[in-house]
């Protein structure tokens, strides 16, 4: 579903019962922006946590208290049911989709013919002040250009801020306003993406690949890679396996 004609437009109830029988037959629902109302109609966000653009969050809960609305993510995937921000974030999603379905080498394809960045996960903020870019002036472009390359190393607030020579106040402020999210969250989400790529493309044990991503075991791995993805890393792997 793209955008919808307006927040305070009604859903046509036989808009409403085609996509509830559409998911009922097993089919993948998505929205983009605003269309996000048009799934919230069916009442199949109900009790789900969803994604719309910023400015029509507000909306949607007074529209729709029982859906979780998250204004902070670029989308959500629940099961069947995917909801994405504004029409880039739209364009990410659809992305996701293609890259669990055939891999990532077909996402990479169809990026490149869209001359836009491969993969941005979901849980990166919709709105950061400056851009992670990695500019010549930036002081901390180094340093996460470093922490992509040892996802594996004790990364701590005091690491980071000595690599990036600065205190650590100043440093959890740029941070933030880089980045649109904490060093910490910045982190996992860096080695949820390095454990990603190693279940793709390579065949090394679930142990290692927790010790090559920097969470250390199966159980961290497992935690943070579930609340990310949605699937565990076995599950992630063979779901890729199938799709390839």
């Amino acid at each position: 579903m793209p955008g919808w004609k307006g927040t305070d437009v009604p859903v046509p109830q036989a808009l409403t019962e085609a996509l509830i029988a559409a998911h009922a037959r097993g089919a993948r629902l998505a929205s983009i922006c605003s269309g996000a109302f048009v799934l919230a109609a069916t009442g199949l966000l109900d009790g789900r946590r969803a994604a719309t653009h910023w400015r029509y969050a507000d909306a949607l809960v007074e529209a729709r208290p029982a859906i979780s609305v998250d204004a902070s993510v670029l989308y959500v995937e629940e099961g069947r049911v995917l909801t994405s921000a504004g029409s880039a974030a739209g364009i990410d999603l659809m992305l996701h989709i293609v890259r669990n379905d055939f891999g990532p080498e077909a996402a990479n394809a169809v990026a490149r013919r869209l001359v836009m960045p491969p993969h941005r996960n979901g849980g990166q903020a919709q709105f950061i002040e400056r851009p992670v870019a990695g500019r010549p002036g930036s002081r901390l472009a180094p340093l996460l250009d470093r922490i992509r390359a040892e996802p594996a190393r004790r990364w701590t607030v005091s690491e980071m801020a000595r690599t990036a020579v600065m205190s650590e106040r100043s440093f959890m402020r740029r941070f933030a306003q880089t980045t649109g999210m904490s060093p910490g969250a910045w982190v996992i989400g860096v080695r949820t993406g390095e454990a990603k790529r190693l279940l793709e493309a390579t065949r090394h044990p679930i142990e290692e690949v927790a010790r090559m991503a920097g969470f250390g075991s199966v159980s961290a791995l497992r935690h943070h890679f579930v609340r990310a993805v949605g699937l565990g890393p076995r599950q992630y792997r063979e779901r890729f396996r199938q799709g390839r």
